[in-house]
């Protein structure tokens, strides 16, 4: 990211029709509803979205927010999907004064979802995802991803093994990629958003007779012409300014952590009395002066991407040690809008402390037989194409996806997680909300957190986690296929259920131990783990811990006043490498 005076256009009639491309003044699409806010639930997606959401919309208009109850009626999906998508909307909403963000966990469904932010989040659930690229060698790397379901074919994107056979990013969508595709979808369905938005000039409600006729008349036209009729019904609507401000769960304006208000970059709101209500504008001029600006920043992000086509090709990454990983092995967090990259940590151990970071959001990508620590507060997290690798994740305020994993143990606090397409994975959680389970996942098992750091309380407490909830044994499997994958999927798959995950046998669960990696007393207060235990995997752990000591008293050590010594090495964290130890940890739980 480059620093930028941030340029607010001066309040004219007629917007600009060509503004300036500079970093603080492009517009960008908010990449967490795309990624941590898209539900297989097939109820969700509409063949025609624009029509099915203003009959919606009218439904629910008497009421200002809606509750699960109301939704589940109107959509007819269960208690438990319309739950869902509160808790969801909740997770990746824009506006962090917003009641249901706010709302303690218990509660969100009491304090309801805004209807705007929920005609959005249900118009987006038609996005459909980028996909990676083919692998340039398939052949070469096909025996190593077990196809031990039918639909693997069709629902298996590159497995972990063979990203790290690539050993490159660029058979994946980049962050430019994937933004200009999420950029280009909204402008394609910008004339439709607005439409539900916006409301007829009064004195001139929509004759229903002539609405009927373009309805009907829609049936017959191509996306072409489906997009002018769009267009030509927007002629007679206005949009008020806290209509226009609800955009921004789908767009920001100007770079992470110095955005600007749409409604102040907009030149027909810009400088409003804050004493008096803004006066509607047409909604044809909203929708021009977006689709200018996405067109600057998408011709903006293609001079990027040919750049970075054009230029030398990035070698292969090495194995790297834990002292050199902090600056071979991760991108510059401020390049991508406030996400950390850690990337390509092989055989390694790996810690990050709060301190390390400058962004909200960690992104952990094809890591292997490695042991990482993220020990920081955080909205969003992702982990993604790991394989055979232990990752430790502070605690997460909004949300966690994991995806494309194998044989990997994630130890994580967070107010919600989700799963997608793992294998032979292992999760230790401390969560708000039900467990997601997405997918083609097999052999998946869930534990209750295992762990603590000396900051953890205070990191929990800063993003908003409550300790006395952790529903890690309520997992919700929803459909086995994507629908937001653009994969072509044989009949009748989309019925079938996701596997769910077992429970971790309590007489396999073991705490974890976090090296104090920097000596010294921590400023933390935190000294066990803030979770409660269950009674049945509190009473394994008393056990197993005497058995550990019966054991220990009982062997042929000869100099037992040694050992101790060591484990307390470990336990400050004196000891340089936390493989082997953390390693005979896990083991009991595998």
């Amino acid at each position: 990211m480059t620093d930028s005076t941030e340029q607010t256009p001066t309040p004219t009639g007629d917007p600009d029709p060509t503004p300036s491309p500079t970093a603080g003044s492009l517009i960008h699409p908010r990449r967490e509803p795309f990624e941590h806010g898209l539900l297989p639930i097939p109820k969700l997606i509409f063949a025609d979205p624009t029509q099915s959401l203003a009959q919606l919309k009218q439904k629910l208009a008497s009421s200002p927010r809606v509750d699960s109850a109301a939704l589940a009626d109107s959509l007819q999906i269960s208690p438990d999907h319309a739950r869902l998508v509160l808790d969801t909307l909740s997770s990746v909403l824009h506006s962090e004064s917003d009641p249901i963000v706010k709302a303690p966990p218990g509660e969100i469904d009491a304090v309801g979802a805004d209807l705007y932010d929920l005609i959005l989040f249900l118009y987006i659930q038609s996005y459909k995802k980028l996909l990676p690229r083919s692998h340039k060698d398939s052949a070469a790397v096909a025996d190593v991803w077990p196809s031990t379901s039918a639909f693997d074919g069709y629902l298996s994107a590159l497995s972990p093994l063979q990203l790290v056979r690539s050993n490159s990013r660029r058979f994946m969508p980049s962050q430019a990629d994937e933004e200009a595709h999420q950029l280009s979808y909204l402008q394609k369905h910008m004339a439709n958003i607005l439409s539900l938005l916006s409301e007829p000039v009064e004195g001139e409600g929509e004759d229903s007779l002539m609405f009927g006729f373009w309805d009907a008349f829609l049936s017959f036209c191509d996306g072409c012409g489906k997009a002018l009729i769009c267009y030509f019904n927007l002629l007679s609507k206005v949009l008020t300014m806290e209509a226009f401000e609800h955009l921004g769960f789908l767009m920001q304006f100007g770079e992470r952590g110095f955005e600007v208000p749409l409604s102040q970059a907009a030149p027909f709101f810009a400088n409003s009395d804050p004493d008096m209500p803004a006066v509607p504008v047409p909604a044809t001029q909203v929708h021009d002066w977006i689709s200018q600006n996405i067109t600057s920043s998408l011709e903006h992000i293609t001079e990027k991407i040919s750049a970075k086509e054009n230029g030398p090709t990035s070698a292969p990454d090495q194995d790297v040690a834990m002292a050199d990983a902090c600056t071979s092995s991760v991108k510059n967090p401020l390049s991508s809008r406030g996400s950390c990259f850690i990337e390509g940590i092989s055989k390694s151990s790996y810690v990050k402390q709060a301190s390390d970071l400058k962004g909200s959001s960690v992104k952990v990508l094809n890591c292997h037989d490695s042991v990482i620590y993220i020990l920081a507060p955080l909205r969003y997290a992702t982990v993604y194409g790991c394989s055979d690798a232990t990752i430790v994740l502070g605690a997460v305020g909004k949300a966690v996806r994991i995806e494309h994993c194998e044989r990997v143990h994630v130890i994580t606090a967070a107010k919600r997680v989700c799963i997608a397409n793992c294998r032979e994975c292992l999760f230790f959680l401390g969560v708000n909300q039900r467990p997601l389970m997405v997918g083609d996942n097999h052999k998946l098992q869930v534990a209750p957190y295992n762990t603590f750091y000396s900051e953890l309380e205070e990191h929990m407490a800063e993003v908003g986690i409550d300790n006395t909830i952790n529903r890690w044994d309520e997992p919700l499997a929803l459909g086995v296929v994507d629908p937001h994958d653009s994969l072509s999927h044989p009949a009748g798959v989309s019925d079938v259920q996701a596997e769910t995950a077992a429970r971790l046998d309590p007489d396999q669960f073991t705490n974890f131990l976090i090296p104090n990696w920097f000596g010294g007393d921590s400023a933390g207060s935190t000294k066990e783990n803030p979770f409660p235990l269950p009674d049945v995997y509190m009473a394994s752990q008393q056990r197993n811990h005497q058995e550990i000591f019966d054991n220990f008293t009982a062997s042929k050590v000869t100099n037992i006043d040694d050992c101790l010594a060591s484990s307390r090495l470990v336990t400050e964290g004196k000891l340089p490498d936390d493989l082997c130890f953390n390693a005979m940890v896990l083991d009991r739980g595998s």
